[in-house]
């Protein structure tokens, strides 16, 4: 009878100390996954400050000296090509597509290398250079890679650790430090969310992990703690938006549609389709000599813009939006092809900030041509979201992004009909999304690297 008492007691005992190990184990993984997101908004923010830094400097000296760019940009495309050729392969482009590819891979060395911390380091690097030089790339898709690897090694780190080893999921973490990087990096955490689920969680199970969600907003709002709760574009006036707007929203998807289509379209064909056959081979060739040709081509568009084109164009946004017109007529296709040619370059910098640029200056000139259509600035702002969603066909993460990073939640529907129209426009141009096309190139770049390192192995322990 004693037995009897004795064997309930102790499995009741068994049972509790499981479910507290349970509750520890994933009260812990938690922990670790919050953790990981305060360092990637610390690691957003001091990379904002110092692209910041670098964006003021380039102002000071191409307003000081107007023929600066000419010898600034084509040396230092060259030389950071160079740099990122020989330190960082995998930190090239704007850094979305490296997360998309590592997030298909299996877990391993192939995947790391793609969002590794050390060339995540030298991506904030490089990218810095390129804005003290005057490309036309942005800072947020650079943010998507580096936020991916410190949260990554943030998690590798404590699953060596044996008593604190908790099962992350690779695929898990990379998502959620993209995702929190691009909310810390704009102040957007619900952006953040979307980004996660339309974007990185295409075909995954990672759209539906609480804990990824978690961590993006969490790095989102340790971003808004910090700088505080300012929007990243100021709009100083609210604008009107009447049901005539909607003839404004259909013009802005068309243009920006085929605009945005062509611009990803041109983006994934690379140099080599500008060229004679008989040249195609030779920006693989040349790519250091290329870098330089495409940096005086973007130093002449900055010369002919009036210095507009140098930069994230963020200013020229600003000024757009609260009706401000910018020194050029040129500037968005202008900032179009500076774009292209400094992707072409193969430096590190991304396209989401000069893609609000561009569709900001296709709005500024639907506004001046046809100036009874609606208040100038909703288009610009339609056009901005438009341009966005054409180019990465994330039609919803567009929408979200432009109105969180505007506070303009009265015109949301507008912004909806905008990108989803301009998304199924660019289809017609480029059926596959830019990012997602790109990253296929890196996760065969990466396998390939991978299989080659692994035959060399077997053949020296032979």
């Amino acid at each position: 009878m004693t037995d009897s008492v004795v064997r309930p007691a102790l499995g009741k005992r068994a049972r509790h100390k499981r479910h507290t190990r349970r509750v520890s184990r994933h009260s812990w993984r938690i922990a670790v996954f919050l953790g990981g997101a305060a360092i990637v908004a610390l690691f957003s923010l001091g990379f904002a400050w110092l692209a910041e830094t670098m964006l003021h400097w380039n102002r000071h000296i191409t307003h000081a000296h107007w023929w600066s760019a000419l010898l600034m940009l084509p040396p230092a495309f060259a030389a950071i090509r160079w740099l990122t050729l020989r330190y960082a392969p995998e930190a090239r482009g704007s850094g979305i597509p490296q997360v998309i590819a590592a997030m298909s891979m299996p877990a391993g060395s192939a995947q790391t290398t793609l969002v590794s911390l050390r060339q995540s380091l030298w991506k904030i690097v490089l990218t810095a250079a390129g804005l003290l030089a005057g490309a036309s790339i942005g800072r947020e898709g650079p943010s998507v890679q580096v936020g991916a690897a410190a949260m990554l090694a943030w998690g590798n780190w404590w699953q060596k650790r044996r008593r604190f080893a908790v099962g992350f999921r690779p695929d898990a973490l990379i998502a959620a430090g993209a995702a929190g990087g691009l909310a810390a990096a704009f102040n957007t955490p619900l952006a953040g969310v979307v980004f996660a689920i339309e974007e990185l969680g295409r075909g995954s199970v990672v759209r539906w992990d609480r804990l990824v969600i978690a961590a993006v907003l969490s790095a989102g709002f340790i971003a808004l703690a910090l700088v505080g709760n300012n929007p990243y574009f100021q709009i100083l006036e609210s604008m009107l938006a009447v049901q005539a707007a909607w003839g404004a929203v259909l013009l802005c998807a068309l243009c920006n549609g085929v605009l945005g289509g062509l611009f990803a379209k041109a983006l994934l064909a690379g140099p080599a389709a500008w060229l004679p056959s008989r040249l195609r081979t030779w920006p693989q060739r040349r790519p250091i000599l290329l870098a330089a040709i495409c940096g005086l081509l973007v130093a002449l568009l900055g010369l002919l813009t009036a210095g507009t084109t140098y930069g994230t164009g963020y200013e020229q946004s600003a000024a757009l939006l609260n009706g401000h017109p910018v020194d050029s007529m040129l500037f968005g296709l202008a900032k179009l092809g500076a774009t292209i040619l400094s992707y072409f370059a193969g430096i590190p910098g991304g396209i989401f900030t000069p893609s609000l640029a561009i569709g900001a200056g296709i709005g500024d000139n639907i506004a001046q041509f046809l100036p009874g259509l609606a208040d100038g600035r909703l288009i610009v702002l339609l056009s901005m979201a438009g341009f966005l969603a054409a180019a990465t066909q994330s039609p919803i993460t567009a929408a979200v992004i432009v109105m969180e990073m505007t506070r303009s939640q009265e015109i949301t529907l507008l912004l909806l009909a905008t990108t989803l129209l301009a998304s199924f426009v660019s289809r017609q141009f480029c059926p596959r999304p830019f990012y997602h096309m790109a990253a296929r190139n890196f996760r065969r770049e990466a396998m390939h690297r991978h299989q080659a390192e692994q035959a060399q192995t077997t053949s020296e322990k032979t």
